[in-house]
Parts: C-alpha cells; structure tokens; sequence
C-alpha cells in the first residue's frame, strides 16, 4: 500500500454497527424479575433516566421512521448523553452513535439550531443486566408501566430481522406472559396523548403476545 493509499482509506469511517432489540410490556414484574434471574441474569440498582426526545423538522408522528435519524438527551446519576439514531429495518433496529456532553441546555440549543425539535419526553426507573450478547434493561416508564428491553449490538450488514426473532426466542424460554410492543417509547406515550387507536390519523400497531 502507498502513501497516498494510506491517506485515502485513512479518511473512510468503518461501517457502524447496529443497535437492534425487541421489547416487551409486562404484566406481571415478580415473575419477570424471577424468570431473568432464573437464568442467570442478575440486575443492577435502578438507575432514573430523563430523556428529551428530538426529530428532524418536517417529520411529524404517523410517519415512517425508516432512514430518518432522530435524536435524543438522557441524564442519568448527573451525566448528559446525546444519542443519535437511525432505524434500519424498524424502528427497533437502528444504527447508532452516543456520546457524553458537557452541557444539556447548550446541546438542546445546538440540536434545535441543526433542524431538530423536542417531541416527547420519557422519564423511566432502568436495571440492567448483561446475559451473553445481549443486554436486557428492565424499565417502570412513567405513565407507560413496566417494559422489558432485550438488545443486542451487531455489524453492519447483519439482518436485524432475523436477530430480532432470535431474541423474541429467547424471550419465549423465559415463559412468562409478555406482550410484544414495535413501538419506542416516545411513540407509545404519545400515542397514548392522542387517543386509543389513532396517532396523528394512523392506526396503533396491535401487540403480539409472547407466552
């Protein structure tokens, strides 16, 4: 490889990988918290989030979210992240970047001033716990309930369809009643503001239920 050849590939980022994850409503917490522990995933403390989430002006809620990056702010224990995201396949399947800021009012000024604008705000009670490859977070959302979040960190090019099937496998092992929700959090709440069964004119997805 010559000198040039090293400059040129110096400059092409490496593919990002993908966030994909399933997740849950839950109906009875006990028996959840029994099933994980069961096999052998111990949960930390509850951590308080307090998330601000953005999207791109122009997009407005009832429209697809596939390739259309959103944004969001979490504080936690002190500690201010911004998190970017790009669904892929869903919207439970996303490329995406992190990273700590200094400042929560000086980054929401920025996120406004590149074309963002605050949509809905989630505040929720996390535990976590890693079991292998996958990461599951036990959350209590304010005015949503109880949820349970199975993640998995992939490559790119990986088909976050079929890793998304091999988590909802596991979560059938768990045997516990759950109801499979494709929505995230900032939808599910503001479909709730909008009324049952509609959001901004657009049908509400029906759950599946894992038994």
């Amino acid at each position: 490889m010559t000198g040039i050849d090293t400059l040129l590939t110096a400059d092409i980022p490496e593919p990002p990988a993908c966030e994909v994850e399933v997740k849950y409503r839950i109906g009875d917490l006990p028996a959840v918290e029994a099933a994980l522990g069961a096999c052998g995933a111990v949960l930390s403390p509850p951590v308080v989030q307090d998330d601000q989430a953005y999207a791109r002006v122009g997009w407005v809620y009832g429209q697809s979210k596939i390739g259309v990056p959103f944004a969001r702010l979490r504080t936690e224990r002190g500690r201010h992240l911004l998190t970017v995201k790009t669904p892929v396949a869903n919207e439970l399947s996303c490329v995406e970047h992190e990273t700590e800021v200094a400042d929560r009012q000086q980054m929401d000024a920025a996120l406004r001033q590149m074309g963002f604008y605050p949509t809905v705000r989630i505040r929720k009670s996390r535990r976590t716990a890693a079991l292998g490859p996958m990461s599951l977070c036990l959350d209590e959302v304010d005015d949503l309930g109880a949820f349970l979040e199975i993640e998995q960190i992939v490559a790119a090019g990986e088909q976050g369809e079929r890793v998304q099937a091999d988590l909802d496998r596991f979560a059938a092992t768990l045997g516990v009643s759950l109801e499979r929700i494709t929505d995230t959090y900032d939808s599910l709440i503001r479909a709730g503001r909008a009324g049952p069964g509609e959001l901004r004119g657009q049908p509400v997805r029906p759950p599946q239920v894992v038994r």
